[in-house]
């Protein structure tokens, strides 16, 4: 293992301060779902115990589960109790919080109901509610369009008692035509500014830090360049499966779920070039740029440049799991992807010949997301007697989870009497600088939609830019021979072909395997 320092803040110990939310009520359609009960009530639940909530805020779940409000309250209830992201979970803090929460049984494809929903935050209102809201569409994307287009024939997306916000979750459409009528949908009933795309992991804050790291540090951002900078990995490994997903996973795949936002959003933050300000525009405005920087590829360039793999029967934490076409609800003969790895090339000035490297699976080896900048080597051995594969490149890994960290591999003299030089890193650690007081990343994202901060959203044309590099691969995958599924075991790194989509000599993914060094 490699010899580690530990790098600490200099503000050690500060409180994480975030702001205040303003008033609101926030309308989560699909509140039975999945994402409610494991995110956002505990991330609300988590900012109301901390003072970052309103007075005047509460919640009105809608959903086709017939239940009513005290039912809903006491299914949330056992939620929070258990999650990892309520952090100050307690019965007497619960019972000032599940006040606030209301259910609706309402059918989204009913265009009648949305004049229900309307008379009812009215009566929310006469009785001490926010006249703001905010709607958050967490259902499946097929039905975004009736909840839009029904908030528009209600009028619900004008608000005389204050202002009207639309929060949407991933995927936004399943290829640039859908992602287009999407947004031409959303734009003809909400402005742009009132519309908040949410990438999660655009909320976490390593991720975030990346533009401090790279922007706010005059050590890093000269050599952020083709003139320094070998190549960059960015991964996201997950050891899960599709769980309770095959109906979703099915339809989307790998490429769609992961790829069209998460790792390009995490590829065009270390690709950017500085925003003028920390504003929404001015961020989002430099990602876009990255994006059409990045040429749709052929089918002869997919062919080349992508790998795409689905997991067989394996093992994960010693025991035994499935293989994709043996969980529940999936096709017998799938061949649906879940792993994909891609070279991509950003040609502009800064990154001319610079490929960057993605990958991002299910039921790999272990958990992990981080970027992986590798520094090219020193031009010439540092003695006659010692050849360049003996000192290795300097690396800037930035850990996005579990471990939110930054490490930087550099070269040191091994102690003795030979001229040995060896790998040693310095590592800083969120948890361990700033006592462990990191916002989750719902936490952050829902304040900035309550607060009108679309800085961590992403815009209408940077989902359309996406798309344009995601759908030429995929139209090109139903031209190319699909690949002899599976092709990888469970508790793997993946396929072996994309071990070798990264050939050149002295490069290569580093192992998801082995965990990352930790301070003693």
């Amino acid at each position: 293992m490699n010899p580690v320092v530990e790098a600490v803040s200099i503000d050690r110990g500060a409180a994480t301060l975030l702001p205040r939310g303003e008033s609101c009520v926030l309308v989560i359609f699909g509140a039975s779902g999945d994402l409610t009960r494991r995110k956002l009530i505990p991330a609300l639940y988590d900012l109301a115990c901390i003072g970052c909530m309103h007075p005047q805020f509460d919640v009105l779940g809608i959903g086709r589960t017939p239940m009513t409000s005290e039912e809903f309250r006491t299914r949330m209830h056992g939620a929070a109790a258990v999650s990892k992201e309520a952090r100050n979970f307690s019965e007497e803090q619960w019972a000032g919080f599940g006040k606030r929460l209301f259910y609706m049984v309402g059918d989204v494809n009913d265009a009648g109901f949305y004049s229900r929903l309307g008379a009812k935050l009215e009566d929310m209102r006469s009785t001490g509610s926010s006249g703001n809201h905010l709607f958050y569409v967490s259902t499946p994307a097929s039905v975004a369009h009736p909840i839009i287009e029904g908030l528009g024939s209600a009028g619900l997306n004008h608000n005389p008692n204050g202002w009207s916000r639309i929060i949407l979750e991933k995927p936004f459409g399943r290829d640039l035509s859908s992602a287009h009528g999407l947004n031409a949908t959303l734009l003809r009933t909400f402005a742009e500014h009132d519309v908040y795309r949410i990438d999660h992991y655009l909320g976490k804050e390593t991720v975030q830090n990346m533009l401090v790291f790279r922007f706010a540090n005059s050590l890093f951002e000269p050599v952020w360049n083709r003139n320094y900078i070998d190549y960059v990995e960015i991964t996201a490994a997950e050891t899960v499966g599709v769980e309770n997903r095959a109906a979703f996973y099915e339809e989307t795949g790998t490429l769609r779920d992961m790829v069209a936002n998460h790792l390009l959003q995490m590829l065009a933050i270390t690709a950017m070039e500085p925003p003028v300000a920390f504003e929404a525009d001015a961020v989002r405005e430099q990602k876009v740029q990255v994006f059409r920087s990045i040429h749709p590829m052929t089918r002869d360039e997919a062919a080349r440049r992508t790998v795409r793999g689905q997991y067989g029967p394996g093992r994960i934490d010693g025991h035994a799991v499935p293989g994709y076409r043996q969980e529940p609800g999936v096709n017998p003969n799938s061949s649906t992807e879940t792993f994909v790895a891609i070279e991509f090339h950003v040609d502009n000035w800064r990154w001319a010949g610079v490929p960057f490297y993605v990958r991002t699976g299910k039921h790999l080896a272990r958990q992990v997301t981080d970027v992986r900048v590798h520094f090219k080597r020193t031009p010439q051995a540092l003695f006659s007697r010692t050849s360049d594969e003996q000192v290795e490149p300097n690396v800037i890994v930035i850990g996005i989870q579990p471990d939110e960290a930054i490490m930087l591999q550099f070269g040191a003299k091994k102690p003795g009497g030979q001229m040995k030089v060896v790998p040693v890193q310095a590592n800083f650690r969120y948890r361990n600088a700033f006592d462990g007081n990191i916002p989750v990343a719902y936490q952050t994202l829902l304040l900035d939609a309550m607060r009108g901060d679309a800085t961590l959203f992403t815009r209408g044309d940077e989902i359309e830019a996406e798309w344009s590099i995601i759908t030429p691969i995929e139209e090109a995958w139903a031209q190319l021979p699909a690949p002899e599924f599976p092709n990888y075991a469970a508790g793997t790194e993946g396929p072996e072909a994309a071990q070798e989509l990264i050939s050149e000599e002295l490069r290569g993914w580093h192992s998801i395997a082995p965990p990352l060094p930790r301070a003693a």
